[in-house]
């Protein structure tokens, strides 16, 4: 065995004993291994909709959340500031992107980051062109925290 695999090893044995040992294995969760996601959300007005893929009820715990955020043609969601980490991941059209006053235009295939407390404006430049993304917000929490007053379908 090689000093790499040596440290290796001793380095997994290491993590292992400071794991607590209260973790909870994955056969000791309820969640669903498939899924088309579990609702739809939309604000008033509809510049907004939310498809809601992943989060407590079908992901078994409180990691993260998932969803998919179409935004209307020219949509701007003004200043405002996550408790979570916020992660986008653009799937079609453009969204400038402005983290404590700098300005990215994320276009199909880019990543954009939200830091916990960070000041964010999300826009649409387009006054044609919708834009969709994927969101990610770990750990989780904001679903409810933002969306507590949106309106609610279930996905069948």
């Amino acid at each position: 065995m090689n000093s790499v695999t040596r440290l290796l090893g001793s380095g997994v044995v290491v993590l292992a004993l400071f794991l607590p040992a209260t973790a909870v294995t994955a056969q000791e969760v309820s969640y669903d291994i498939g899924s088309k996601g579990t609702r739809f959300l939309e604000f008033a007005g509809g510049a907004s909709s939310f498809k809601i893929l992943l989060e407590e009820v079908n992901l078994g715990g409180q990691e993260l959340e998932i969803a998919e955020h179409s935004f209307a043609p020219g949509t701007n969601i003004g200043g405002h500031a996550h408790t979570s980490i916020e992660i986008f991941y653009v799937l079609s059209g453009e969204l400038e992107h402005t983290v404590n006053g700098e300005t990215v235009l994320l276009t199909p295939g880019m990543v954009g980051v939200v830091r916990n407390g960070d000041e964010v404006i999300h826009k649409v430049p387009s006054a044609d062109i919708p834009a969709r993304v994927l969101i990610i917000w770990t750990p989780a929490g904001e679903i409810e925290r933002i969306f507590g007053r949106a309106t609610e379908r279930k996905i069948q």
